[in-house]
């Protein structure tokens, strides 16, 4: 097959996304986050946060308060600045529980308006819709229950299917449940027990996973994860048992503020309502019987893009599409990471991973611009720490593994990753590596060589065969490669004519 003709099966560039932006004006925070880069997974190219406190009184005065309006002005002026100055062409803002509920909330609307902001104040079950899609964006196929945590309301979502069901909002706040800080814990039960009652459809969603979404609960799972020494400081797909919600109660009551404040990427203004949002997960997970406990990065801001993508944007996997997109930016040649794929997969045949395979082999050519002494190492943090969704810790671990060895860092498992994937996931990856070591080199990172070449396994020798003519390919570094993966394979070195 020529090169020619592999190059034309090559999937298409991405499309990209207009450079976005997104004001989300919420019950605590007034956030703005501007996206770019591929549709289906646009990257942040900026987001801040300023803390007006808009729903910090309302559940006893039912108003805004003065000095959070004028804080919450003055946010948006910024920001509008900001996304002028941006060169943002797609701008939502939209308000959640704390505008929506208070009876002055108008005000600000107004002021949103004299600054040319046009607000869509979401109602609950338009804010529980948005945070499930944003989920559903991030982790394609979740099943279970998405719990939408902010300052002024829980929004609890139905996912089956890959799609969103039944919606509620109720009034449970992290800001509203600080009227009933020292009281007894029956009361709290009680005030949530009420409002569930509302939502009957919850009675059939027992015994699922819960997705957790919003601040207050991303801040909880950062204190499990501190507390319980976890390996891999990524908090999307963050795994936790049930019975975790109730450790953590009595973890943040005892753990000093210090080490709270010491907690990286824990904002020091979630700690002091961190009580509210353990007790309040705690109450829910023993109400719903929820199976496990599942963090998402994804929310309602995202939610609200991925809505607007058409449903053969919104059916792309989210890892390999990022991939595509770093393996642009970082590579040296875009075709071949599909291609080394290709080439690799008859080795691996019938691997349930394969996808995590490709994602390894597109970004097999991030390291080079590294210093050479330190490849491996640069394709390690690209793999373990970029900003992928739609792969768990395991599946980071793996292509973390797949890269490190890839760039020459050893089949040995990385220290830690023990935690995160088996003995023989990572003695996979590892084996992916080898063969995109392999391929590198044999190829020099271009296509023709691949497409005069195949390797396979044949009767217990990892076969690599030549095109007639090609046989000047294999040199001796092409040798070494080979062996090394034979070896690892516990297979055989030969080579044969295509």
């Amino acid at each position: 097959m020529s090169a020619t003709a592999v190059q034309l099966r090559l999937p298409a560039a991405e499309p990209l996304a207009a450079r976005a932006a997104i004001i989300d004006i919420g019950s605590n925070s007034i956030r703005l986050v501007v996206y770019g880069g591929p549709a289906r997974v646009p990257a942040i190219l900026f987001n801040e946060k300023v803390t007006a406190g808009l729903g910090e009184h309302l559940a006893e005065t039912g108003q805004i308060a003065p000095d959070a309006l004028e804080a919450a002005g003055r946010a948006l002026a910024r920001f509008r600045r900001l996304v002028d100055a941006m060169g943002v062409t797609r701008l939502r803002t939209v308000a959640t529980a704390a505008v929506r509920d208070a009876s002055n909330g108008t005000a600000l609307l107004a002021r949103a308006a004299a600054l040319g902001l046009e607000v869509e104040l979401l109602s609950g079950v338009e804010e529980a819709r948005a945070a499930a899609l944003g989920v559903l964006s991030a982790i394609p196929g979740a099943d279970g229950l998405v719990g939408d945590l902010g300052g002024g309301s829980l929004e609890l979502t139905r996912l089956a299917g890959g799609t969103v069901g039944d919606c509620a909002s109720f009034p449970l706040g992290v800001l509203r449940l600080a009227a009933l800080r020292g009281k007894p814990r029956a009361a709290v039960e009680r005030a949530v027990a009420e409002q569930l009652a509302r939502a009957p459809w919850l009675a059939g969603a027992r015994g699922l996973p819960l997705h957790l979404v919003g601040g207050s609960w991303r801040a909880l799972a950062r204190v499990d994860m501190a507390f319980s020494d976890y390996p891999l400081p990524i908090i999307h797909q963050y795994r936790m048992p049930a019975d975790a919600a109730e450790r953590l109660v009595q973890t943040v009551a005892q753990a000093d503020r210090a080490r709270l404040r010491a907690i990286p990427s824990l904002s020091g203004g979630r700690i002091a309502t961190l009580g509210e949002a353990a007790l309040l997960l705690a109450v829910l997970v023993d109400m719903l019987d929820a199976r496990e406990l599942v963090v998402s990065a994804y929310g309602l801001r995202e939610g609200l893009l991925y809505d607007l993508l058409d449903p053969d944007l919104r059916g792309q996997d989210p890892l390999i599409t990022a991939c595509r997109a770093e393996a642009e930016v970082q590579g040296r040649f875009r075709e071949h990471g599909d291609l080394l794929d290709r080439w690799i997969a008859p080795v691996f045949e019938g691997d349930a991973d394969a996808r995590l395979r490709l994602a390894s082999c597109l970004l097999g050519d991030v390291g080079w611009r590294a210093n050479p002494e330190f490849r491996a190492e640069r394709a390690l943090e690209t793999a373990v720490h970029g900003a992928w969704v739609g792969v768990d810790a395991r599946g980071r671990a793996m292509m973390g593994q797949a890269l490190f060895t890839a760039f020459g860092g050893g089949v040995a498992p990385i220290p830690g990753f023990d935690r995160l994937a088996s003995p023989a996931d990572l003695r996979r990856a590892a084996e992916w590596g080898l063969a995109i070591r392999l391929g590198q080199r044999l190829s020099g990172g271009v296509a023709g060589p691949l497409g005069a070449t195949s390797l396979g396994v044949e009767d217990g020798r990892l076969m690599l065969r030549f095109a007639p003519g090609m046989g000047d390919y294999y040199g001796d570094a092409v040798e070494k490669r080979h062996r090394q993966l034979a070896q690892a394979m516990g297979l055989e070195p030969a080579l044969g004519a295509a």
